[in-house]
């Protein structure tokens, strides 16, 4: 009986696949290679595979396999039952197993299949049973074990070496340990093969933020609000009222997300800071996310050009619309501004939008120029009531754009100095819509009151509208 299989009687698929080095939503596997271990005996089988890319020139380098290769190769679903059919029942092993797990499990759902093997990564075994060792890539395990390398980087000879390796295993430990350790880990959550589980052992299911590091990247975790990090700087950063149930779904999904698929790759280590509730851990988000500049982070981005239309009264009374920016105004202490934009063109974008859904006139509200007194060329398309030429009141114009621009408009700031929003024993300090810091204590509390105000956030500002609806306000 081949070694192990007393303790997994479905017997054993050694896995690895060549990709186009795209993401698992698109058909990018070149080459499937699989190794069967069973009762029966050892049986190898591999296949090139047509993807609906070109391959670039460096994974044509590495791997030896081009287009005209896989020009005449099935595409994945003419094989999917073949390769189902090696893989069911059996344990699914692979190095770096999240990778070819999650492009084959997207794959076989694009075919209509749905495979739930149990997974065995090669990585993570290699850490436990030897952890003075750093580095447990393929290449270092070829090394360290003396294993004979037929086809490095196509996947039957990347399989055949998983193989020889698992063999190793067994010649060097007993059976019993070895089961002990497979049965563990594949009866854990699925984790990064990078990660120590350590890390996810000390996280707590409490709110606050969560950051993720990769090679060289992090400092010591903190477990309380603070600063984070030793100044590397974080692959994400991410906020849940579950520290540890969220982080886990990140690493339960990689087969349905290709940007979990790529950080799960890349993650060494995760901090967390704990807050006292959601809209804590909202606000510590937004601003580590501004500050660390995380790669992927898509949303949360600092913007500079933040703007937002004024509406004033010219030197003869009548209303105009001007244009104005963030960082020249105390956006909260004003009750005339109206909607937030990342862009000139947005904000003009949406006033264009606003005077055609509204009838109003264009060159009125500083859009286009106009000869004045002239009918402007939305009277003429009958999406203009007149205002421009003297068909309609500037009074009944003015009264439209403000009932128009409702709808946007700017929260006012009804406190006359900052206050405190309550989130457990916490204290959120606001003014104008900014975000001074949390006090836990008197002392913390009076330093951020003395500490003047940050720049406005549009991101902190959307926080705190909802907050102060819902946490209790406290008169600083």
């Amino acid at each position: 009986m081949t070694p192990a299989l007393r303790y997994l009687p479905g017997g054993l698929a050694f896995v690895d696949i060549e990709t186009t080095g795209g993401p698992s939503q698109r058909e990018s596997i070149t080459e499937i290679g699989i190794v069967q271990v069973d009762e029966d005996g050892v049986r190898e089988w591999s296949t090139l595979v047509r993807p609906e890319s070109r391959i670039p020139d460096y994974i044509q380098r590495l791997t030896g396999i081009d287009d005209d290769m896989v020009a005449d190769a099935p595409r994945f679903a003419d094989i999917a039952d073949a390769v189902f059919d090696r893989l069911d029942g059996r344990l699914f092993v692979a190095h770096n197993a999240r990778f070819d797990h999650g492009h084959l499990r997207a794959a076989f759902r694009r075919a209509g299949l749905d495979m739930r093997p149990q997974v065995l990564c090669t990585v993570k075994l290699s850490r436990r049973l030897f952890p003075d060792h750093r580095r447990h890539g393929l290449d270092h395990l070829i090394e360290r074990h003396g294993l004979a390398v037929a086809d490095r980087h196509r996947a039957l000879g990347d399989a055949q070496l998983l193989w020889q390796f698992w063999q190793k295993l067994h010649e060097r430990f007993p059976p019993g340990h070895l089961e002990a350790v497979v049965r563990e880990l594949i009866g854990h959550p699925s984790l990064p093969p990078h990660l120590d589980p350590e890390q996810i052992a000390g996280l707590p299911d409490t709110p606050g933020v969560y950051l993720f590091y990769g090679e060289g990247g992090g400092g010591e975790e903190t477990g309380e609000e603070g600063s984070a990090g030793s100044g590397a700087l974080p692959l994400y950063i991410g906020k849940s009222t579950r520290l540890r149930s969220r982080v886990l779904s990140h690493f339960a999904a990689d087969h349905q997300s290709d940007r979990e698929l790529s950080l799960s790759q890349q993650v060494r280590r995760i901090e967390w800071i704990a807050t006292a509730g959601e809209v804590g851990a909202l606000l510590k988000e937004a601003e580590l996310v501004k500050r660390l500049q995380p790669t992927h982070n898509r949303q949360l981005r600092r913007n500079r050009e933040l703007c937002t239309w004024r509406l004033a009264t010219d030197i003869v009374g009548d209303w105009r619309l001007e244009l104005v920016h963030a960082a020249d105004l105390d956006f909260g202490r004003r009750d005339d501004l109206y909607g937030f934009f990342r862009t000139r063109r947005e904000a003009s974008n949406r006033l264009r939008a606003l005077a055609r859904d509204h009838a109003l006139c264009p060159p009125l509200l500083g859009l286009e120029s106009h000869p004045q007194g002239a009918r402007c060329f939305d009277f003429q398309l009958k999406r203009c009531r007149g205002a421009c030429h003297g068909g309609e009141s500037p009074q009944a114009h003015a009264l439209r754009l403000i009932e128009a621009l409702h709808a946007l408009k700017v929260e006012h700031w009804t406190w006359p100095g900052p206050i405190g929003l309550r989130e457990g024993e916490a204290i959120h300090v606001v003014d104008g819509w900014r975000w001074l810091g949390t006090a836990t204590d008197e002392v913390t509390l009076a330093d951020i009151l003395e500490s003047g105000r940050p720049a406005f956030d549009l991101d902190i500002y959307k926080i705190l509208v909802k907050a102060v609806k819902r946490l209790p306000v406290l008169r600083l």
